[in-house]
């Protein structure tokens, strides 16, 4: 089998040029859009003393050699969150990074190791007004490519649709006839009872299976396949167990704030009603990376200098969008790798 000519082939490349053309274009149009609403673009720093605390994201570390030779473990974010919300805790209000991050262990048509994310974050406001960001933003992008479809294999949604909200506890329900939150009383995972739902309704688990685990495997199995077909999907109210940095919702503190948009069954973007209270941060990042240290016997510096700044931030509401993959679905490509300029040869 001839192996395949690399992206620098000038006949690969030409193939390829429409796309990356498109890419700049939407990359442009969503500057446009954050401009006008008196947003202000930031460039958070790559090298950062945590990369992220998250128990399943992985990162790359460096050791950075001071003139005197002294030495000092930084990593390459897996996000620019950590620095972001330093800026809205220092006065800032509207922000948004086109930031490229880093993410160990993650290869396929939808990951990468290196990739753009495109981030921002609005003080004073609430996260429902991110769900009318994103709408906004895929009729932006899909407008700005010339498509009038999202596209992912055999897969189209409507990016002109109103977005479907739909949620956690009612998507478990419809589509795996699980009662998600009878799983959670008071907040608290019951392991137990989630693996006797999913079991009834034909999820294979193991014994070491956490309660997130169990979640994660109905997520994929039962629930994303069937998001954004036709037209987007806004997932919202994960349970208070899943929130990783966001609050809990007021009117139920078994969920939280927090959502995903999703296109032709993939996620697009994850936005939280930001969490501002240091200690409960605190206790979430200590519990995460014990269970990282369990799993995979790492875990990573706790950012002190972000518990300090949490304390001075006010209400805030913060998304993460994979640029690589809204551009992916505008062009209808069939990967990430296909709309990055100089993607790795790995």
């Amino acid at each position: 089998m001839a192996k395949a000519s690399s992206w620098f082939d000038p006949v690969r490349h030409a193939d390829r040029r429409p796309a990356l053309l498109a890419r700049g274009r939407i990359k442009a149009a969503i500057r446009d859009f954050f401009v006008a609403q008196d947003f202000i673009e930031v460039e958070a720093n790559q090298l950062q003393p945590s990369p992220g605390n998250e128990t399943h994201l992985h990162a790359l570390g460096t050791d950075v050699i001071a003139p005197d030779g002294t030495q000092k473990r930084l990593y390459l974010h897996t996000s620019p969150e950590f620095a972001l919300k330093k800026l809205i805790s220092a006065g800032e209000s509207r922000i948004f990074d086109f930031a490229r991050v880093f993410r160990n262990r993650e290869r396929g048509a939808l990951h990468a190791t290196e990739f753009t994310m495109l981030e921002w974050y609005r003080a004073h406001e609430p996260y429902e007004t991110l769900m009318a960001d994103c709408a906004a933003l895929l009729r932006l992008s899909a407008t700005t490519a010339g498509a009038t479809m999202l596209r992912f294999r055999d897969m189209i949604c409507d990016p002109f649709a109103e977005p479907e909200r739909l949620t956690v506890a009612d998507a478990f329900f419809h589509f795996a006839r699980i009662d998600l939150l009878a799983t959670t009383p008071d907040g608290v995972p019951d392991r137990a009872a989630l693996a006797d739902q999913a079991r009834s309704v034909g999820i294979g688990f193991t014994a070491d299976d956490s309660w997130a685990d169990l979640f994660s495997r109905i997520m994929v199995e039962k629930i994303d396949p069937h998001l954004g077909l036709g037209r987007p999907t806004v997932l919202y109210e994960y349970p208070v167990a899943e929130a990783a940095l966001a609050r809990p919702k007021p009117s139920d503190p078994r969920v939280a704030e927090r959502f995903e948009l999703f296109a032709c069954g993939v996620e697009l973007a994850n936005a939280f009603g930001e969490l501002t209270d240091p200690a409960e941060q605190r206790r979430r990042f200590e519990a995460d990376m014990a269970l990282k240290e369990q799993l995979y016997g790492e875990r990573y510096p706790i950012d002190e200098a972000l518990l300090t700044a949490l304390s001075a931030m006010p209400p805030t509401s913060g998304i993460a969008l994979g640029f690589d993959r809204l551009v992916m679905l505008c062009v209808g490509a069939p990967s990430v790798d296909a709309v990055m300029w100089t993607p790795a040869d790995l």
